[in-house]
């Protein structure tokens, strides 16, 4: 009886540490961030800016004719919201959404980070500090196990700012001297390649995709660039 108890105590402990896991990065047609979506428990999905905003929430359905797109569908369980009694970083704010609960940085904390997500059930996040390089303050830096890099100052004028790294996921983009029509965008996904059709092609194709689809999985998070 007490090794069928500890079984289930275990089984709890890790569907709460693991039940929130980093699902999809959206990323702007110019190469730019969009957000992250992250997956909670009972197949909630939560999307989240690069500064530790909770922007929505809900079910994601993905289309029958178009596989790659998808939308959220309201969630039909438990919302909880902090109350003007609490901590005025957190008024106003989401607190449970299901079984999961989210937590924030408080007024006492440094500045930067206050009302920024702290935790979202056992998942810690961390932020790039003020001291940093001014293209990485108050962006993400960590979501539970899953670390963010992004370009600075010292890059191409074309990268600066853009994210360069997803764990060991790496990312790359066309530089200020490639095409005009192509500067800054996706180049790369680890090994995923994109090209586009250049200024020199013909008219109606300029600037289109030429190879690359718009949903990649990668290291078990997809990346959704919105051509």
């Amino acid at each position: 009886m007490k090794k069928i108890f500890l079984a289930i105590v275990v089984t709890i402990f890790f569907a709460s540490a693991f039940g929130q896991t980093i699902s999809k990065i959206a990323i702007n047609k110019d190469g730019n961030f969009d957000m992250f979506y992250l997956l909670l428990d009972d197949d909630v999905t939560v999307t989240m800016t690069n500064d530790g905003v909770i922007k929505a929430w809900g079910v994601e359905i993905y289309s029958d004719r178009i596989s790659y797109m998808s939308k959220l569908e309201n969630y039909p369980g438990r919302v909880e919201y902090y109350s003007d009694n609490d901590n005025e970083s957190f008024r106003g704010k989401v607190k449970y959404i299901g079984r999961t609960m989210i937590t924030y940085y408080a007024s006492y904390d440094i500045e930067s980070l206050r009302g920024k997500v702290k935790m979202i059930g056992l998942s810690n996040f961390d932020y790039y500090s003020p001291f940093e390089n001014d293209l990485l303050k108050g962006k993400i830096k960590k979501a539970g196990s899953v670390t963010f890099d992004w370009f600075t100052t010292y890059d191409n004028e074309a990268f600066k700012g853009k994210l360069k790294s997803v764990g060991s996921t790496m990312l790359s983009y066309y530089a200020s001297f490639d095409d005009k029509l192509i500067r800054g965008r996706i180049k790369s996904i680890d090994r995923i390649t994109f090209t586009y059709y250049l200024s020199t092609d013909r008219q109606e194709y300029q600037g289109a995709v030429k190879s690359g689809t718009p949903l990649q999985t990668i290291n078990g998070i997809k990346y959704y660039i919105k051509f």
